[in-house]
């Protein structure tokens, strides 16, 4: 599994994160899913292909859901960018291997429980891709009603409305607000928020929107205080003005060195002018030189 894919999971792993999630999409804000409530379950599964290879499919979470010893369900979450013409294949598949292997639990008395998967599209449009399982195959019309169809529960997380994205109470409300404002406005207005889970939460929009400069660092001594998307959008651009006045520092210098070649000069005369302009050291006033 990629770096990618692993950071995508850190903050929805999170039980704070998956309850509320869970809570607010398919509860409409109401706490039903306990954090406490919820446990580690297995996101891997195997599938034999041609010639009886075996396989392994994996999911981005999943929890067990359980009222006090009592297992109630099995939920899991998918992150999308893009569309996915046969995500609710995927979904089927994924509900499927944890239908299979409660089957074939050593305790026959434990009883079988529902699969609920969810699909978040942090897309900037709708998601048009069929939503069950019977929009991406194809099907005879005789056979037609003897084919049980699946549904892919997809929520379109930039088109929330206000209402919705202000039942999150984790650090998801903050995820969900800054997609719902790029969509709408393309500019980004952080709230009051404080964020809890600050490193994992940067990650997941620095993954998500390409975006390198949410890639910063907040000290542990930082952390300890109310850190709000306001402080993490100054770090950003800050950074992102430290990367173009190195940029151009970098664009100088390779002008500089190729104005003296072209007036004759030493390599010996390029590096000892560079070292004294711009405060470089003989070995990295060598390197551009030998660029």
């Amino acid at each position: 599994m990629g770096q990618k894919d692993i950071t995508e999971k850190l903050l929805e792993d999170y039980n704070d994160v998956f309850a509320d999630i869970v809570n607010v999409l398919l509860f409409r804000g109401n706490r039903i899913v306990k954090e406490e409530s919820l446990k580690e379950t297995k996101v891997k599964s195997q599938y034999k292909a041609e010639a009886g290879k075996l396989h392994e499919q994996e999911r981005d979470v999943a929890k067990y859901w359980q009222d006090g010893n009592v297992l109630v369900a099995i939920c899991g979450l998918e992150n999308q960018t893009a569309e996915e013409k046969y995500m609710p294949l995927r979904v089927f598949s994924y509900d499927g291997a944890s239908y299979r292997r409660q089957l074939l639990s050593e305790n026959d008395e434990n009883p079988i429980v529902p699969v609920v998967s969810l699909v978040l599209h942090f897309g900037m449009k709708k998601w048009s891709s069929p939503h069950n399982l019977k929009g991406v195959i194809d099907i005879p019309k005789e056979l037609e009603p003897y084919v049980n169809d699946y549904k892919a529960n997809i929520f379109n997380i930039a088109f929330l409305d206000d209402e919705t994205v202000q039942m999150f109470q984790s650090d998801f409300r903050i995820v969900a607000d800054f997609f719902v404002q790029k969509r709408k406005n393309k500019d980004y207005v952080p709230d009051k928020h404080k964020i809890k889970h600050v490193d994992e939460m940067l990650k997941l929009l620095q993954v998500l929107t390409g975006d390198d400069r949410y890639n910063v660092k907040f000290s542990e001594t930082e952390k300890k205080e109310d850190i709000k998307m306001c402080d993490v959008m100054e770090r950003a651009v800050n950074k992102g003005k430290e990367e173009v006045r190195k940029e151009e520092r970098i664009n100088s210098i390779k002008i500089l060195v190729s104005s003296y070649r072209k007036r004759g000069h030493s390599d010996e005369e390029i590096i000892e002018d560079l070292m004294e302009s711009y405060g470089l050291s003989c070995d990295e006033a060598t390197k551009y030189v030998n660029k």
